[in-house]
């Protein structure tokens, strides 16, 4: 990236936010103009806000979602169906989801999803964790809610192969979900409707 002609501290500022999902250098340089400009109303406090999170926000050894507490809050809130998990590729999944109000039961992250060409094999997603919670009883569904990409029905139909045997319910979205889309990106009616209409594995 082109150095920024105001020295070394700005010119890492930018290069740290060009990193970040969706921000080119130009949209970095921006941010950062922007970021210096509202100094006390806004750069200060997301100093303070990124540290706090960077110190307090950690991965639910259950479930895998990020919170301040762990267990994370869906996996301590005791008015949710514990008898369903729905399997989730990152995060971002589980949050749409949760925006959408169409599932109430317990999540489960697997980090990612297999894809032999960027060396994703299944030892490196949290699946055997998952395997440990529909083995130890209790559960009756699982909901493999992965995106409809090749690498996300690949995954799914391993999860399926893995947990065969079980005495639990393997179901997955509705093909509402488009082929190719990412559910971080669809809208909550759509993710409503494919939640609604799920069928079994």
């Amino acid at each position: 990236m082109p150095r920024t002609p105001a020295g070394p501290e700005l010119d890492r500022l930018i290069s740290l936010l060009a990193k970040l999902p969706g921000l080119g250098p130009r949209s970095a340089k921006r941010a950062a103009l922007h970021l210096l400009k509202k100094r006390d109303g806004l750069m200060a406090p997301l100093s303070l806000a990124l540290k706090e999170a960077a110190d307090k926000v950690t991965a639910c050894s259950i479930c895998g979602n990020w919170d301040s507490s762990d267990p994370c809050q869906i996996c301590a809130d005791e008015d949710r169906e514990t008898g369903e998990i729905c399997v989730v590729q990152e995060v971002a999944d589980l949050w749409a989801l949760e925006r959408s109000g169409a599932f109430k039961g317990k999540y489960h992250v697997l980090g990612g999803v297999i894809s032999p060409l960027d060396g994703v094999g299944a030892d490196d997603l949290n699946i055997a964790s998952l395997a440990q919670r529909a083995s130890a009883g209790g559960i009756t569904e699982i909901v493999l809610a992965l995106s409809a990409t090749v690498d996300g029905q690949t995954t799914a139909h391993y999860l399926v192969e893995r947990l065969e045997g079980l005495t639990v319910d393997i179901t997955r979205l509705s093909h509402g979900v488009p082929v190719g889309g990412e559910l971080d990106y669809l809208d909550e009616g759509t993710l409503a409707a494919a939640m609604k209409s799920r069928h079994k594995a």
